[in-house]
C-alpha cells in the first residue's frame, strides 16, 4: 500500500520539476534574438528612399521558382551590404503593383541598381559572387541608365504605376467573386464590362460640367457684333474677288482691242503698200502708150500719090483700130492688177 502511494507522488514531483526547469529555461531562450533579415521590404509609402544612397532592389513573386532560387543568394548578398556600402531591398509585384508599374518590371525576377536617384537595369544572374562584383568593380557605370521618361521618377512612370496598381485590385476583386463568392467568371466578366460603361459615362458627364462651369458665354452685344465683322468680312471678300474678275476681264478686252487694232493697222499699211503698186504700175503704163506713139510717128507720112487709108478705105480703118491687138506689156501689166486685187479681196474681212 504504501508503494502504491509512493508511486504517483513521486510522478507529480518529477513532472514538477520539469515544469521548473522550463520556465527557468524559458527566458534564457526568449533573450536569445532570432536571425533576422537584412533585406528591406519595399512599398509605395517607402519607395523613395531608393532616391538617396546606392541600393539594389529585386523584383520577385512568391509563386515564382526562379526568384525562389535566387532568395538564399540574395540574402547572402544583403549581410554583406554593410561592407559593400549598399542597401539591399526586395517589392513583392503581387502585393505592390504600382512598384512594378513605375519600374515596368515585365520578368521575373528583376534586379535594379539605384544611385543617387539614377536607375539602372542588372541584367546578370542573382548569384551573390557576380552582385558583389558589380558593386566593388563598379559595372554599372558601364550601363545605360533609365533617364527621361523611363526613370521611375518621371511624370509617366507615375502614371503607369498608378495604371498598374488600378490592375491589381481590378485582378484581387476578379479572385474575390471567382474564389471567394464562388460567381462563375462570366458573371464577374460583365459586371466588369458594366462597371466600366457607367465609369465612363460618369467621367464624360464631370467633364461636360467642369467646362460649363469654366466657360464664359459672351454677351449677345459682343456676339452680335461679332457676327455683323464677320458679314462684313465676307462681303468685303466677295467685293475683293468681283473687283478682280472685273480687272481681268478688262485687261482682256483691252488686250483684245489692241490685237485688233494691230490687225487694222497691219491690213491698211497692206491696203497702203498695194495702191502704191497699182499707182506704180498706172505711171509705167501711159509711159508705154507714149512709146508706142511715137514709134508710130517716127513711121513719117505715107507716100505722095498713095490714098490715105481713111480717105480710101474708111471702114476698113475702123477695123483695123478695133482689131488692133494690145501690147505683150499692157497684158502683162493687166494681169498682174487683177492678181493683187483679188489678193487684197481675199485678205480683206
Amino acid at each position: 500500500m504504501a508503494g502504491g502511494r509512493c508511486g504517483p507522488l513521486l510522478t507529480t514531483l518529477l513532472a514538477a520539476s520539469v515544469v521548473a526547469l522550463a520556465a527557468t529555461e524559458g527566458p534564457e531562450q526568449a533573450v536569445l534574438p532570432a536571425e533576422q533579415s537584412r533585406v528591406q521590404p519595399m512599398t509605395a509609402s517607402n519607395w523613395t528612399l531608393v532616391m538617396e544612397g546606392e541600393w539594389m532592389l529585386k523584383f520577385y513573386a512568391p509563386w515564382c521558382p526562379s526568384c525562389q532560387q535566387t532568395d538564399s543568394e540574395w540574402e547572402t548578398f544583403a549581410k554583406n551590404g554593410e561592407t559593400l556600402q549598399i542597401s539591399v531591398g526586395k517589392v513583392d509585384v503581387i502585393q505592390e503593383p504600382g512598384l512594378s508599374g513605375r519600374f515596368f518590371v515585365t520578368t521575373l525576377p528583376a534586379f535594379f541598381h539605384a544611385k543617387d536617384g539614377i536607375f539602372r537595369r542588372y541584367r546578370g544572374p542573382g548569384i551573390f559572387e557576380d552582385l558583389q562584383n558589380y558593386i566593388l568593380e563598379k559595372k554599372w557605370q558601364s550601363v545605360e541608365p533609365l533617364t527621361g521618361w523611363k526613370s521611375p521618377a518621371s511624370l509617366t512612370m507615375s502614371g503607369m504605376a498608378g495604371l498598374f496598381s488600378i490592375s491589381g485590385k481590378i485582378w484581387h476583386l476578379h479572385n474575390y467573386f471567382t474564389v471567394t463568392l464562388g460567381i462563375p467568371a462570366w458573371c464577374s466578366y460583365v459586371f466588369f464590362v458594366i462597371a466600366t460603361l457607367l465609369f465612363g459615362l460618369l467621367m464624360g458627364l464631370i467633364l461636360v460640367i467642369i467646362s460649363e462651369c469654366f466657360y464664359v458665354p459672351l454677351p449677345r452685344n459682343l456676339s452680335e457684333h461679332s457676327e455683323q465683322n464677320q458679314k462684313s468680312e465676307e462681303a468685303h471678300r466677295a467685293e475683293q474677288l468681283q473687283d478682280a474678275e472685273e480687272e481681268k476681264d478688262d485687261s482682256n478686252e483691252e488686250e483684245n482691242k489692241d490685237s485688233l487694232v494691230d490687225d487694222e493697222e497691219e491690213k491698211e499699211d497692206l491696203g497702203d503698200e498695194d495702191e502704191a503698186e497699182e499707182e506704180e504700175e498706172e505711171d509705167n503704163l501711159p509711159g508705154g502708150m507714149d512709146e508706142e506713139k511715137s514709134e508710130v510717128s517716127d513711121q513719117g507720112p505715107l507716100r505722095e500719090g498713095s490714098v490715105t487709108q481713111e480717105e480710101v478705105e474708111p471702114d476698113e480703118a475702123e477695123e483695123d483700130v478695133t482689131e488692133q491687138p494690145h501690147s505683150p506689156d499692157t497684158e502683162v501689166a493687166e494681169d498682174a492688177l487683177r492678181q493683187r486685187k483679188s489678193q487684197n479681196a481675199s485678205k480683206g474681212p
